[in-house]
C-alpha cells in the first residue's frame, strides 16, 4: 500500500490567526485535490512566533483548531497531521500538534517537550511531557516538534513504542539549515522509519526560515525535498519498507539497554 503525502510549506502571517486559518483552508483543499492521503502542516501555523501576544491570539484549549481540522479531514477524506498551534489553557500556553484521521476523528495530540530558549519558548510556553504516539488508519505514527529532533532519546522512545512514521513540524531558521537536514537524516537511519518533516517558509521580525521540508525513507534516502520558497511538497511512500529495513539490519533486537545507563 503506497501513500501520497502533501507537506504544506507555507509562510505564516505573524500574529494573525485569521489570515493563517484562511491560508490553511485553501492549501489543504489544494493538497486534497492532488489525491493526498496524509497532509502535513508546519509548526505554530496559527500565530507564528508572536509569543509575547499569546494571551490575545492563542487558541483557547485548541477548540477552534480542532473544529476546523475535524471538518476539513472529513470533508476531504484525508488524514491531517496539523503541524502545531499555540494553545491557551488554564495552566499556560503550549505548542501543540493535533492529528485527525480521514473520518474527522482526532487521532493524536502532542505538546512540544523541549523548549527552545533561543526563540524564547522557555519564557512564554509550558513544556509537554507525554509522547506523541498516534495511529492513522493502521499506521503507527509519532510526532515531535522542531527542537525535539536534537534529542535522540526522545525519538528513540517513540520508535521503541512501535512508531513507523515520524512527523516533524517545524519553524527551523535558515542559519541552521545544515543541522536540520543532518539531524533528520540521522533520526531516519538510526530508527529505520520514515521521517516526514514540514518546515515553514518565509520570515518573521526576528528570523528567516529555511523551508527545505523533507521526506526520508528508512534507509536514510531523501525521497523529496523542497526549496526555501512557499510550496506544497508531494511524495509517495511505501510503509511496508519499514519492516523490510528493520529485518535486514535488526538494530532493535541487537540493542543492549543495560549498557546505556549512566553509572
Amino acid at each position: 500500500m503506497r501513500l501520497q503525502l502533501a507537506l504544506i510549506q507555507m509562510d505564516i502571517s505573524f500574529g494573525n490567526p485569521e489570515a493563517n486559518w484562511q491560508k490553511v483552508i485553501q492549501k489543504i483543499g489544494e493538497a486534497a485535490s492532488h489525491k493526498a492521503d496524509i497532509i502535513v502542516l508546519p509548526e505554530l501555523w496559527n500565530t507564528g512566533y508572536d509569543l509575547s501576544r499569546l494571551d490575545e491570539i492563542a487558541d483557547p484549549d485548541g477548540t477552534e483548531t480542532k473544529t476546523l481540522l475535524q471538518d476539513l479531514s472529513k470533508k476531504h477524506q484525508v488524514h491531517i497531521v496539523a503541524g502545531s498551534v499555540a494553545k491557551k489553557t488554564a495552566s499556560g500556553f503550549y505548542n501543540t500538534l493535533y492529528a485527525f484521521d480521514k473520518q474527522g476523528i482526532q487521532a493524536g495530540e502532542y505538546s512540544k517537550a523541549h523548549l527552545f530558549g533561543l526563540m524564547e519558548e522557555d519564557r512564554y510556553l509550558q513544556a509537554g511531557s507525554r509522547p506523541g504516539l498516534f495511529t492513522l488508519g493502521d499506521l503507527p505514527c509519532a510526532g515531535v516538534i522542531c527542537y525535539d529532533i536534537r534529542f535522540p532519546e526522545w525519538t528513540r522512545t517513540a520508535a521503541l513504542s512501535g512508531a513507523e512514521l515520524l512527523f516533524v513540524p517545524a519553524e527551523w531558521p535558515q542559519a541552521r539549515l545544515d543541522h536540520w537536514r543532518q539531524l533528520l537524516l540521522t533520526r531516519a537511519i538510526e530508527n529505520q522509519w520514515f521521517v516526514i518533516a514540514c518546515n515553514r517558509a518565509g520570515s518573521d521580525p526576528n528570523n528567516v526560515f529555511a523551508g527545505h521540508s523533507l521526506v526520508i525513507d528508512p534507509w536514510g534516502k531523501i525521497i523529496a525535498e523542497a526549496g526555501s520558497e512557499e510550496t506544497i511538497l508531494y511524495a509517495e511512500i511505501d510503509p511496508e519498507q519499514v519492516a523490510e529495513v528493520r529485518s535486514r539490519i535488526p538494530i532493535f533486537s541487537d540493542r543492549r539497554p543495560e549498557l546505556y545507563t549512566k553509572e
